[in-house]
C-alpha cells in the first residue's frame, strides 16, 4: 500500500501520527501520556485518536520491517509469558536466537502442545530465520509434544536437538522484561485483536531497537527513526 493510501482521509500529517505509534510502541507511555505531549507542541489529539492509530498502523510496521531484518542463526531460544487481555491471561510466544536476535511472536489463547506447534511453522516463514539446530526452551512439558509432531511432518529436521534448560533461556527471559515494560501503562488489553495488533508494534520497536536490522546501528536513535521514515515512504 502506498503511503498516500495509506494516510488518506487522517486529519494529521503522517509523520505526527508515526512519531505517535513510534513512541507508544517504544517507551514506557499510555495514550493519555501522549496526549498530553502533543498538547505541549500545540496539537489537540485525543488519546482514542492515537488508539486508533496504533491499532492501525503498528502491524503495517510489523510487516514493513520485514524485509530487513538481519539474518538470524541455528540455536533458537524460545519461551512464552503472559498477557492479560480483560483480565484474563493469554500467551505471547517468542523466539530469539542464541544471539539475541529476535526470530517471530504470536500470541495465543492457549499454552499447550497445539499453540507451540503453530508457532514454530510461523518462525520458519520469515527470510531471516533458518532451520534450528537446537532449539533450547523451558520444562513446559507442552515442547517436547510439539518438537515430535514437527519433526514426524518433516517441518523441522529429526537431527534437531530439543534442550529444556531454564538456565540457558536467559537471553529471552531478559528479552520479555523489556515487551513488559512497555505494557506495564497500558493496564491490560480490552480484546484478543487490539493485543496483537498492539504487540506487533511493540515487538517490531523492540527488533529496531536492539538494532536487528540492516543498516541500523544499536543506540543509534536518528537512524532508527530515519529508517521508519523511509519505509513509510516519509522524506526527511
Amino acid at each position: 500500500m502506498s503511503t498516500p493510501t495509506l494516510f488518506k482521509w487522517r486529519h494529521f500529517l503522517p509523520e505526527i501520527i508515526l512519531l505517535n505509534v513510534r513512541w507508544y510502541c517504544r517507551y514506557a507511555l499510555s495514550y493519555r501520556d501522549l496526549e498530553e505531549m502533543m498538547q505541549e507542541h500545540g496539537m489537540g489529539v485525543d488519546h482514542s485518536t492515537i488508539n486508533r492509530w496504533v491499532l492501525r498502523y503498528a502491524p503495517e510496521l510489523d510487516k514493513r520491517i520485514r524485509p530487513y531484518l538481519k539474518p538470524t542463526n541455528d540455536s533458537w531460544r524460545v519461551d512464552e509469558t503472559y498477557i492479560k487481555i480483560r483480565g484474563v491471561w493469554k500467551y505471547l510466544y517468542r523466539a530469539v536466537d542464541s544471539q539475541g536476535n529476535t526470530l517471530d511472536f504470536m500470541l495465543s489463547a492457549k499454552r499447550d502442545g497445539k499453540a507451540a506447534a503453530q508457532f514454530f511453522p510461523k518462525v520458519l516463514k520469515g527470510q531471516h530465520t533458518q532451520l534450528p539446530r537446537v532449539v533450547t526452551v523451558d520444562k513446559n512439558a507442552a515442547y517436547p509434544v510439539a518438537i515430535d509432531a514437527l519433526k514426524a511432518e518433516e517441518t523441522i529436521e529429526k537431527e534437531t536437538e530439543l534442550r529444556q534448560s531454564k538456565y540457558l533461556n536467559n537471553i529471552i527471559e531478559q528479552d520479555h522484561r523489556n515487551i513488559k515494560r512497555i505494557m506495564k501503562p497500558m493496564m491490560g488489553f480490552r480484546t484478543f485483536n487490539s493485543a496483537r495488533r498492539t504487540l506487533s508494534g511493540i515487538e517490531a520497536m523492540n527488533i529496531i531497537r536492539k538494532g536487528k536490522v540492516k543498516g541500523i546501528v544499536q543506540g543509534d536513535i536518528v537512524s532508527q527513526v530515519r529508517f521508519i521514515e523511509a519505509i513509510f515512504g516519509i522524506a526527511a
